[in-house]
């Protein structure tokens, strides 16, 4: 048997064993009998919609889950009708599958399963970890252009490149897809305590809005804690093993590869110590207010490289940057000071030790899980305010939305782990100088565990506990809600 007729033989071979439901009728149990991620709902709709001639592309940070999103969506495809054999999924990080064009993967499976080169049949075809072919958006594109029939989907870890090359090549042929590391909306649902939760009514600037509250704040902010903890990744959340020493997972599976990877290998970078050493230094200072001198001085990594080290780990999706604006929410001509978030808080835990309630960076662990939150909501435009007060102090606003078309602040929160200001919200003195001056009446100030209201002369500050904000903005993102209050 010639070479190529033997490789053929055993790429088949290999396509029966990935696709178990052409004779099974269903996806293997290992991924049935896990929690599909709340994120399916808006995926799934990506994938359905066969009159877009698009591809979608499943792009986010390692270990998220997005290969047991696939399967899930192979499972409701089945569910709803769609014939078993016209679903292919194809591995391409597969050894066997190397150097080998999607076209001809595609075409293969067809074959195997005794379907006609030229059939009009609407299919469904799955590319896993597509970054392991050469020019694999040269070949997407090709294949978006070709088959009219085909829904095309396409998923992989090396996020920063994907991002790169979708946007390149797949200009009007590729819809990207984002997939955050859990949020806390989705870690509550994994571990069952959706019951915790119940949704009430607030009055805010004369109209009636819907947050989430709790049943049992002290429940619930435990479980927050073992969310920056432990929270960001579906394996981590169920295996008390890996919990035992979050920092060996995450550490090797996805903050090395990247920063030892997929990052030198995309952009170049000959120093790869410079950069983990750098990603370190942001990690455990996350939330915390940066200044390329400032950073420069620390690392000991010229200004212009900062720079370029920032855009490679944001495209990696490990970190965001949060730009700064005044008191009038206008941005600085020259920005000299900005805001780093670690993607998810639990990046930082891995690296260093988990945090726990009495320890100095609460703060900053609390205010980045808050910004993970936001981080995979579209279309909204969040900086933080800081600007110096007359009596040379610095006055900041933690978070605030600008209405980008007119350059003004919609709503603000300060994000604050404790009751101190409930009761004493006459220290909230940058607020409460920053609301009047743009003409808000009401804003957010999250708390430990109080939920109240308090009218302070022009304005009305609306208190909740944290882990009670974090739970709502998560979830009024999974219902593409798209809020003016900050939630």
């Amino acid at each position: 048997m010639e070479y190529t007729e033997l490789l053929e033989k055993q790429i088949i071979g290999r396509l029966r064993v990935d696709n178990p439901w052409w004779s099974e009728g269903s996806i293997p149990t290992f991924y049935k009998d896990m929690k599909p991620r709340l994120y399916i709902d808006m995926f799934y709709s990506l994938v359905t919609d066969v009159g877009l001639q698009r591809a979608v592309v499943l792009m986010g940070p390692r270990r998220v889950g997005k290969t047991v999103m696939l399967f899930h969506t192979i499972a409701r495809l089945l569910a709803d009708g769609v014939p078993q054999q016209n679903i292919i999924y194809i591995s391409v990080e597969t050894p066997i599958y190397n150097k080998i064009y999607l076209e001809q993967l595609f075409n293969l499976s067809k074959k195997t399963l005794g379907k006609p080169e030229n059939d009009k049949d609407q299919y469904y075809v799955f590319f896993d970890e597509i970054q392991y072919l050469k020019d694999w958006e040269v070949n997407l594109k090709s294949l978006v252009d070709t088959y009219k029939n085909v829904k095309f989907i396409a998923s992989g870890s090396a996020a920063a490149e994907l991002k790169k090359r979708s946007n390149e090549s797949g200009a009007g042929r590729f819809t990207d897809f984002n997939l955050p590391p859990l949020t806390f909306c989705e870690y509550i649902h994994m571990k069952g305590y959706d019951q915790l939760m119940f949704q009430q009514k607030m009055q805010w600037m004369g109209t009636e809005i819907d947050y989430y509250n709790t049943i049992d704040i002290d429940k619930l902010n435990t479980l927050f804690i073992d969310y920056i903890n432990y929270g960001g990744y579906p394996e981590v959340v169920f295996s008390e093993k890996i919990q035992e020493n979050p920092g060996q997972f995450i550490r090797h599976d996805i903050i090395d590869k990247v920063l030892l990877r997929d990052l030198p290998s995309l952009y170049g970078i000959h120093d790869v110590q410079e950069l983990n050493s750098l990603f370190t230094m942001i990690a455990y200072h996350s939330g915390n207010q940066f200044s390329y001198e400032s950073m420069s001085k620390e690392s000991g990594v010229k200004k212009e490289m900062l720079k370029k080290y920032i855009s490679y780990l944001e495209a990696a999706f490990l970190i965001r940057k949060i730009h700064r604006t005044d008191d009038n929410a206008r941005m600085y001509q020259r920005e000299t000071s900005f805001k780093i978030y670690l993607t998810n808080p639990s990046l930082r835990c891995a690296l260093f030790q988990p945090i726990k309630v009495s320890d100095e960076e609460i703060g900053n662990m609390v205010e980045t899980a808050v910004f993970a939150q936001w981080i995979p909501r579209q279309g909204v435009d969040i900086s933080f305010a800081n600007w110096r007060l007359s009596n040379k102090q610095q006055g900041e606003v933690d978070i605030v939305g600008i209405d980008a078309g007119r350059q003004k602040p919609q709503w603000a929160v300060e994000i604050k782990w404790s009751d101190r200001y409930a009761q004493h919200p006459g220290e909230l003195m940058s607020l409460l100088w920053y609301l009047p001056k743009n003409g808000l009446t009401d804003a957010l100030v999250t708390s430990e565990t109080k939920t109240l209201t308090k009218e302070m002369d022009s304005v009305t500050l609306h208190f909740m506990p944290v882990a009670c904000y974090a739970y709502t903005v998560a979830a009024n993102t999974l219902r593409k809600t798209r809020m003016i209050y900050g939630l």
